[in-house]
């Protein structure tokens, strides 16, 4: 049942994302946005498991590798996220087409993975899916908080140095 329940968190936490992304969000500026990621880690540890007993080594470079791509998924979806300020002062933001591109190339390559893993003999769970996706939340949460920090208002007027609108989006 444990698995079961960690596989409908993870497609329910996918699914949620998924809806969020494609349509313009309220970024708070400050807020629990990492209470989904932490949520997430609790359940992947609950039970151990996050490593292969019988291939201890190697399951551990796999969960890294897991994570790692979840890290990269979570900078990834931040970067190619839109981010704006209305005239009122609240931040928006909203993925695009190379937000999609990142999770369809994300999970392209971490099945890949997984199936390397089962060809060695290497069972990880799903302890390590809901791992890898709080990594990616939290890294994304995290820069979208950074990004929302220096993001302009819609109708021109910066506020910070011209050093920080690197990162700015206008929309």
């Amino acid at each position: 049942m444990s698995a079961l329940f960690n596989v409908l968190v993870a497609v329910a936490v996918v699914a949620l994302i998924l809806v969020r992304q494609l349509k313009p969000q309220q970024v708070n500026g400050g807020g629990r946005w990492w209470l989904v990621p932490a949520l997430l880690v609790f359940f992947s540890v609950r039970d151990g498991g996050l490593v292969d007993q019988h291939h201890q080594v190697a399951s551990t470079v796999l969960l890294g590798a897991e994570v790692l791509i979840g890290l990269l998924m979570g900078v990834g979806w931040a970067c190619t996220s839109t981010i704006w300020t209305e005239p009122d002062g609240t931040t928006w933001s909203r993925g695009t087409k190379a937000t999609a591109g990142i999770w369809v190339l994300g999970i392209v390559v971490r099945v890949g993975l997984a199936g390397l893993g089962a060809l060695a003999g290497i069972h990880l769970g799903t302890g390590a899916l809901l791992l890898a996706l709080a990594a990616s939340l939290l890294v994304r949460g995290a820069l979208l908080m950074w990004r929302t920090g220096s993001a302009p208002a819609s109708y021109g007027v910066a506020a910070e140095s011209p050093a920080r609108q690197v990162w700015k989006d206008r929309v």
